[in-house]
């Protein structure tokens, strides 16, 4: 049976490449799923600054750099506080050079966002510096062995909440916190829509300014499912309104780029051993939360409900 291979939008080249060996991340890694269609819409004047996650086996091991027609993708590894305002800086001399084409893209996890790097990530968003800020969220710091972080949700085990002192806070909203700096654009995306999240690539190429990416790269250790899943946890997370795919352009304009089924959360949740000791009241307080928030952005881009 002949298959018709349809053109892609995007560019038939591959930066992470089999021949190679593959990558070092976990099976079914969903960092590296992102960062495949990331590189796949932002083109190759590239430079990436980027600290200690998962990513570092990505960048850094022999068999594993990302190329380009051959040629490793530069790649500048900071101190956790530092990418944020070393990426502003790197920015600034390319300029200074007359090189106004190369994007300079931070590649930082949530713990990096959320919590160790965010007085940097403050600064130079308050400052409205010309990068791309980009979040990959498995919502603990897995690099290290699943820690909590402020991207952890509330209720699940880690390593350092494990059964049965649970993690009581909720997850920090980056993305509110980002809109509230006035960046010109702010989106989040995720591995089961490729096609959208490779569209917001192309688009911010056009925008000048601080712009922001919030990603949600499901994790296969840390989140306890099988490898093979980790598209469908990702389109869960959308379904359920765990996780909404939507943009803000300029602080104020509110985008939904994906109505939700309404799926409850428990399917989401059941699929994953981080959650399997919670009770179906449990679940109730989750959907009432999660009801909650989409409701509060469904207002703000003024979406029928």
């Amino acid at each position: 049976m002949n298959m018709i291979k349809r053109p892609s939008k995007y560019t038939e080249e591959e930066y992470i490449l089999p021949p190679r060996g593959g990558h070092s991340p976990c099976p079914g890694c969903g960092m590296v799923l992102a960062l495949r269609y990331f590189l796949k819409a932002i083109g190759e004047k590239v430079v990436f600054v980027s600290t200690a996650g998962c990513i570092m086996p990505t960048l850094l091991l022999p068999k594993c750099l990302l190329e380009y027609k051959g040629e490793p993708i530069a790649s500048i590894f900071v101190p956790f506080g530092s990418t944020a305002i070393c990426a502003g800086g790197l920015k600034s001399a390319f300029v200074a050079r007359g090189d106004t084409e190369t994007e300079v893209v931070v590649w930082a996890g949530d713990g990096a966002t959320f919590d160790i790097g965010f007085g940097g990530l403050s600064a130079a968003a308050e400052r409205n510096e010309d990068i791309i800020y980009v979040c990959y969220d498995n919502e603990a710091y897995m690099n290290t062995g699943n820690q909590r972080s402020s991207a952890t949700p509330q209720g699940v085990i880690t390593s350092t909440n494990p059964f049965p002192s649970l993690k009581r806070e909720g997850k920090k909203d980056i993305m509110s916190i980002m809109v509230a700096h006035n960046i010109p654009y702010a989106a989040t995306a995720t591995i089961a829509y490729p096609d959208d999240l490779m569209r917001k690539v192309q688009k911010v190429k056009s925008i000048s300014g601080f712009r922001f990416f919030h990603f949600l790269t499901p994790c296969v250790t840390g989140w306890q499912y099988p490898s093979q899943w980790t598209v469908k946890i990702s389109h869960l997370a959308v379904e359920t309104k765990i996780f909404p795919i939507f943009e803000v352009e300029d602080g104020l304009t509110y985008t939904i780029n994906k109505e939700p089924k309404g799926i409850p959360v428990e399917e989401y949740c059941k699929n994953q051993g981080r959650y399997k000791h919670l009770t179906s009241q449990d679940f109730i307080q989750i959907q009432k939360k999660v009801d909650e928030r989409w409701n509060r952005l469904c207002q703000q881009a003024h979406y029928e409900l």
